[in-house]
């Protein structure tokens, strides 16, 4: 039977369910008291960040969505999403699909109608997922990362 759940945005005390499922569904393990004072600045930038959680009746996180304004001078504003998480005991049952419709619209209310992301050539299932909802795959890259201490 399908798990009940709405959307909602998401607050500091989510952080714990977020934790969790950066760690058991993305692989991420993050410090939690790091996470937190990430979570605390993406909650502060409402302007910058959307950020979204699916919940049951039973106010347990089941999933949740993190997409940012993604601007440059060289095409319209998008949303770009950063982070989409389902719990796997859940997956299949529509969460992931909703979490997107609400990104949707929160774009459109904001006048922005691009969706994009970036996905692991790894992740082949989330791939699948994204295509059946209409994503296209526009380009190959790779990723560079320069750490300054």
């Amino acid at each position: 039977m399908a798990e009940k759940f709405f959307i909602r945005e998401a607050t500091l005390l989510d952080l714990a369910a977020l934790h969790t499922l950066n760690t058991n569904e993305l692989g991420y393990d993050y410090p939690i008291e790091k996470a937190k004072n990430q979570l605390l600045q993406v909650l502060e930038d409402q302007r910058h960040h959307l950020l979204a959680v699916a919940e049951n009746p039973q106010h347990k996180v089941l999933g949740y969505l993190h997409a940012e304004v993604y601007q440059e001078i060289y095409v319209d504003s998008a949303l770009n999403i950063l982070a989409l998480a389902v719990n796997q005991s859940v997956q299949g049952q529509g969460i992931g699909s909703a979490l997107i419709k609400w990104l949707e619209e929160a774009g459109k209310s904001r006048n922005i109608h691009t969706i994009r992301l970036n996905s692991g050539a790894n992740r082949q299932d989330a791939h699948a997922f994204y295509r059946h909802l209409g994503f296209e795959e526009v380009k190959t890259q790779k990723k560079f990362v320069l750490v300054n201490d």
